[in-house]
């Protein structure tokens, strides 16, 4: 099929539009330049749709024909030199209207979208003046292909969030990109971009970046950006710049594909269909021509839109775009107390880190007591050395760095927390040990200061207990590392108050977190769903279940770790003492491994060695002391036998109220335990599969919210 022009687009354009109920449409506006050195006049087409950085521009179909109807209008005359796209401040654009694309049933409807993005973004490349695209900020997925169809492109230094990040949700770079970016800086980058970038925590690329892979032609500083993109185009445009760019080397492109699908059978073990649809078209790109590419880029992008993984997708980046940032059952925000300064008690690893995270974001002094001066020294020394490898990375500047490392205190004299607001415990994980601090700092700090636990699993309401004030403390749960993983589970004990929940959640809003409230239930929610999925592990394990089949049982799930390598990060010690704690409040369905307690006591760090191929085995050590009984079970079986149980474990959390809602639990499995996109979480892959109606007789979300209607 060949790519849409002329009436035919036209045709598509309005069937697409009639689709669509609401569209927020990102216009198209054109103004003639004047350029110098005699280069003639150039159109620029600046995308906007009219509202502020936090709406940025998309691509729906309404706003696909605004931008057709300027290019057209552009290459109907014939006074011009150039034609040139850019957006409104800061902002290209982010892609396809996510919105819209969850409302379509119909891989016509579907195929419609796609054939539409490649006929107007075509014209572009196509065109018979030149065309450049200036990229001045966030640029991503048909936001960067509208860029890769232009001819030319200049970017800003201070430009971020560029990126083809189709495939961390379920899609493919369905407008060019699997075709044009290879062609343009070689496979190798091309799969980072498209492949490996997403699969890594969706990460993005930076103008320096962008133009160091050689996407962009030209780079500028952003206070002059535009101006000197229009000069360097006149430059381009007179002769007085040659553009080179280096041919793709065709030997190495078949190789650079074998190895990351390598990388994704690793990742994902075909658990998700949209990478592999990707390579297939990326390594199909070196043999063909424009338009049998974008006919090809068009029938990936219409199945994947009608997948379920693409669905589940959607749901969860919806979770974490809104539900994230709006949390359900917040009190009044009105009611938070100001924070000036931050104490935290406990100078360790998890105790510093979360130094650096307050100096960094609060930017308010932060206080660190131990028992005794070496420990204290240690930890202010672990907080240092940190701050000096974010400015070893360029992260910080010398400034914030000497900054940061003035507002970090140790102490053994708890007065100093005397005029805190907000305090923080990160001691050892034992209730008695727990309840005494917080006795002691009682003592010490003013009646509505904060007290904040980073307990895993304990209970808040038992930890408050005893004190005069228990409605100021709350849980506080960060995950490790503490830096990275954006997930806090804010945990509300049956005496907490709504000005400490409120405090607690803009608290977490400055450290740039999203936090989900949570009922004061053992595990909370993350522990909770872990150590239960674990403790099918274990026990299947200990009844028999070789620990290599075990270890590989889940990964057709495409998680992000085998159970035995969540269970070596974790750290043997700490999954046993939440396992003990969970089992001693829900009884069987938390397995305490007989075989894993002998390891912890004899202090061994970990179970397994893996092969060179990612098989686990059971150290020698390990091994020895292991008591394995005789009723093996198969992958199958195991993989079954978990899902099941976590089926049942989420419906109770929501029976006995610990989140207000499936959505939350999936929430936190995407940002506390990197759970993909493509299961949603978890809840759309147990519906979807029959699990949760097979389990409890119900759906957790009716049809067509995270699957397909």
């Amino acid at each position: 099929m060949s790519i849409a022009t002329g009436s035919e687009l036209t045709d598509l354009i309005a069937r697409a539009s009639a689709l669509t109920e609401v569209e927020v449409v990102t216009k198209a506006l054109s103004r003639d330049i004047t350029l110098p050195y005699g280069a003639g006049t150039m159109v620029l087409i600046s995308l906007d749709n009219g509202l502020d950085h936090k709406r940025p521009n998309t691509f729906g179909p309404r706003s696909l024909g605004e931008l057709n109807a300027a290019i057209d209008a552009a290459q109907a005359r014939t006074d011009i030199a150039a034609i040139a796209v850019t957006g409104k401040p800061f902002i290209l654009a982010a892609g396809a209207d996510l919105s819209q694309v969850a409302k379509l049933t119909d891989v016509d409807d579907a195929r419609a979208i796609a054939r539409i993005g490649h006929g107007v973004f075509a014209k572009l490349h196509r065109s018979s003046v030149p065309t450049f695209a200036f990229i001045n900020g966030l640029a991503l997925g048909g936001g960067l292909e509208v860029n890769l169809n232009c001819q030319y492109r200049t970017v800003s230094a201070g430009a971020a969030g560029i990126a083809l990040p189709e495939c961390f949700l379920g899609l493919v770079p369905g407008w060019g990109g699997a075709y044009l970016l290879p062609r343009l800086i070689g496979v190798p980058n091309a799969l980072k971009v498209i492949i490996e970038n997403p699969l890594n925590n969706n990460r993005m690329l930076t103008g320096p970046q962008v133009f160091e892979l050689g996407i962009a032609d030209a780079i500028f500083e952003p206070a002059d950006f535009l101006e000197r993109s229009i000069d360097w185009a006149a430059k381009v445009i007179s002769g007085q710049v040659t553009v080179d760019r280096a041919e793709p080397d065709p030997a190495q492109w078949d190789m650079a594909v074998d190895m990351a699908k390598e990388m994704v059978d690793e990742q994902l073990a075909g658990a998700a269909p949209a990478p592999y649809r990707a390579l297939d078209l990326i390594r199909a790109a070196k043999d063909s021509d424009l338009e049998t590419a974008y006919d090809a880029e068009d029938a990936a992008l219409s199945e994947l839109i009608m997948s379920q993984e693409l669905r589940s997708g959607l749901y969860a980046f919806d979770l974490v775009q809104k539900r994230a940032k709006r949390p359900a059952g917040t009190p009044d925000k009105d009611l938070a107390r100001k924070v000036t300064k931050v104490g935290i008690v406990g100078a360790g690893l998890m105790a510093s880190q979360l130094a650096v995270l307050f100096a960094r974001r609060l930017e308010v002094p932060v206080v660190m007591s131990d028992l005794d001066a070496e420990r204290a020294a240690k930890g202010v020394s672990q907080v240092q050395a940190d701050i000096d490898k974010l400015l070893a990375k360029g992260r910080i500047n010398p400034d914030k760095a000497n900054r940061y490392k003035a507002l970090v205190t140790g102490t053994t004299d708890q007065s100093e927390f005397a005029d805190c607001d907000f305090v923080i415990e990160a001691v050892f994980e034992e209730l008695t040990v727990k309840q005494q601090v917080f006795a002691d700092l009682e003592k010490i700090v003013s009646a509505e200061c904060v007290l904040a636990t980073n307990t895993s699993s304990l209970s808040i309401t038992a930890m408050a207990s005893g004190l005069a004030h228990p409605e100021r403390v709350v849980g506080f749960h960060f995950f490790n590392p503490v830096a990275v993983l954006p997930l806090l589970e804010i945990i509300r004990g049956e005496q907490t108050d709504d000005a400490t929940v409120a405090t607690a959640f803009a608290v977490s809003k400055d450290l740039r977190k999203n936090s989900v409230l949570v009922a004061d239930a053992p595990g909370f929610v993350v522990n909770r769903i872990l150590i239960r999925l674990m403790s099918e592990i274990t026990r299947a394990v200990d009844q028999g279940t070789p620990v290599e089949v075990a270890d590989r049982a889940l990964k057709p799930l495409g998680l992000p770790m085998s159970p035995f390598i969540l269970l070596q990060l974790v750290g043997p010690a700490t999954a046993l003492h939440v396992a003990e704690t969970l089992h001693d409040a829900f009884g069987d369905r938390f397995w305490v491994s007989p075989n894993l307690k002998t390891a912890v006591e004899a202090g061994r760090p970990g179970l397994v060695d893996w092969s060179m191929e990612g098989t686990a085995t059971l150290t020698e050590e390990t091994a020895a002391t292991f008591t394995i009984g005789d009723q093996a079970i198969t992958e199958e079986q195991l993989r079954d036998r978990v899902l099941n149980a976590l089926a049942e474990e989420i419906g109770l959390m929501l029976a006995e109220g610990v989140v207000a809602a499936p959505m939350d639990i999936d929430l936190c499995l995407i940002l506390g335990a990197g759970w993909p996109f493509h299961l949603g979480g978890i809840t759309p892959f147990l519906d979807r599969s029959g699990v949760t109606e097979r389990v409890l007789g119900q759906r957790f979300l009716p049809k067509g919210v995270a699957t397909l209607p």
